[in-house]
């Protein structure tokens, strides 16, 4: 990979006191990073089947890797990830995947933007690595409803910033096939950000089987712009634990590293600019116009929120409402 973008040999930065992972910070180191950069980025991933292959945190560090990467290079911080993710219908029943209910599911992360908001983060990116970005959205309006309070708060689906690099070679991207589940495509990625976790010796193709014929419905990352995203339906092709039980949805034997890289480094470049376009536009303790983003507070009244609960004057969020969703 590209020197600008160099990741740990092996290992990544959970537990490191690095200047990564919020949990991973006292009070005062918080406070004194929240001078220069109050973004946080939030990683939601998924606990679930990925073959035999592949780690079953695989959508998880997809994740947490991409973002260790762009806050070591920008400043900003990073939340310790959500394990644990909303699934499609024909994911259930699989061993290993472990879904939460939708409702659940927004609620705990509406409830996680609360919490970060109170602590300084009014800017937030929640990366999502795992296939839930229909859900991910009604967290974010489910949280700004209830509290009406001016912030920055954006839904990231690493592979929708980089459609090039996760298509296949007929539609010019790098890759033989396109991008499924646990394939070439999700397991290159892998490869390249934590190979330390993926046995390519245990590594099998299967088949993917869909009911209608081709021109219809997409597959993941929804690349390939057809009229049906991959997670607006039921019934079109088989649950995965009857079509394709093995937990791979594709040719996993043909991931290399080497065919994500492009794709890895086009994405932070990319949360690089975003986070450097959003810094610009609103530093830090700057944020949008209380007079155009809500009407449930004038500009006097949300300074006590904006404050915080621990200087003088000041108040926590769940004064506006509780619970937090």
């Amino acid at each position: 990979m590209a020197k600008k973008w160099e990741l740990p040999a092996k290992g990544g930065h959970l537990d490191l006191a690095d200047g990564v992972y919020f949990q991973n910070m006292t009070m005062n180191e918080v406070q004194e990073r929240l001078k220069k950069n109050d973004l946080i980025i939030i990683p939601i991933g998924s606990t679930e089947a990925h073959g035999p292959h592949a780690c079953y945190g695989e959508d998880t560090f997809l994740v947490t890797r991409m973002a260790e990467a762009v806050a070591k290079k920008v400043g900003c911080t990073v939340a310790q990830p959500i394990w644990y993710g909303s699934h499609p219908y024909h994911h259930i029943g699989m061993p290993g995947t472990i879904p939460v209910d939708e409702d659940t599911f927004t609620a705990t992360v509406s409830q996680v933007m609360a919490g970060f908001w109170n602590a300084g983060f009014r800017k937030q990116i929640l990366l999502n690595g795992h296939g839930q970005e229909y859900v991910i959205p009604t967290a974010i309006h489910r949280f700004t409803k209830r509290f009406q309070i001016p912030g920055v708060f954006i839904n990231l689906n690493w592979y929708y910033a980089i459609p090039k690099w996760i298509k296949d070679k007929e539609h010019g991207g790098p890759f033989e096939t396109p991008f499924i589940h646990a394939d070439e495509v999700e397991t290159s990625f892998s490869l390249a950000l934590f190979p330390e976790m993926i046995r390519m010796e245990d590594a099998v193709d299967t088949e993917p089987k869909g009911y209608l014929p081709p021109g219809h419905l997409d597959k993941a990352g929804n690349a390939y712009q057809l009229p049906i995203p991959w997670y607006a339906h039921a019934g079109l092709g088989p649950i995965e634990v009857l079509g394709t039980p093995e937990g791979c949805v594709g040719k996993a034997k043909l991931a290399d590293g080497k065919k994500a890289i492009p794709g890895v480094e086009a994405l932070l470049n990319y949360m690089e600019k975003l986070i450097g376009d959003i810094m610009k536009k609103w530093p830090a303790g700057k944020l949008p116009p209380v007079e155009e983003v809500t009407q449930r507070f004038t500009d006097e009244e949300l300074k006590a929120y904006l404050k915080g609960p621990m200087k003088k004057g000041g108040k926590h969020i769940y004064c506006i409402a509780w619970p937090a969703y």
